[in-house]
């Protein structure tokens, strides 16, 4: 029995289908493509979601104090400590506490701030055109109900471009070196082990 019109067009049709689907696996480039998504998503299997030191999502508390600086900019302290007041908030491992009664209490003291001369002008060698701008402090961290402390310290730089007046171009990158120095105190802080 041979079988009809519609439905050797329907065979016709599977075969051409299965034939089409072999040959692009036989393609090499289909077949790197498929070994590179493979290994990529295999590449994703470690990572896990949430907080990384085996503790829940917002379990605990933190109260950010004002950080006290030690250098000569004015308002450093204070950018650092909205800019890690913000990093902690956006992290979500802790819960930021604004009055008392948190887990772990962390202070700051800006101690240092250093400005390298990167760039000149090219014709005049005296005149900077980049400074590279470091900050570091000390960080403290006191879990209240275990009744341990941690003294770290972090460190963070960016550029300055110097226009018509180095002080409103550092000005402007105070809150960029700030912004910098609160990621590096919220990865210390919460990839530390407690």
């Amino acid at each position: 029995m041979r079988p009809n019109g519609i439905v050797r067009m329907w065979m016709d049709g599977w075969t051409n289908y299965w034939r089409r689907r072999i040959r692009t696996f036989r393609n090499p480039f289909l077949r790197s493509g498929a070994f590179t998504a493979t290994v990529l998503l295999a590449g994703c299997a470690g990572y896990t979601l949430g907080p990384t030191g085996g503790q829940e999502a917002g379990g605990k508390t933190v109260q950010i104090t004002p950080f006290l600086n030690r250098t000569f900019q004015p308002r450093l302290g204070d950018d650092v400590t909205t800019a890690l007041r913000k990093d902690i908030q956006s992290d979500g491992t802790y819960r930021l506490a604004t009055h008392g009664g948190a887990d772990i209490v962390v202070t700051g003291l800006l101690q240092h701030y250093t400005r390298h001369e990167l760039n000149f002008g090219s014709n005049d060698v005296l005149t900077v055109q980049t400074y590279n701008v470091n900050v570091s402090a000390m960080i403290t961290a006191r879990d209240v109900s275990a009744g341990t402390t941690k003294v770290w310290t972090n460190t963070a730089s960016t550029l300055v471009r110097v226009g018509s007046d180095l002080t409103s171009s550092e000005r402007q990158a105070m809150p960029v070196l700030a912004e910098e120095l609160a990621k590096h105190v919220t990865d210390s802080l919460v990839d530390g082990t407690w």
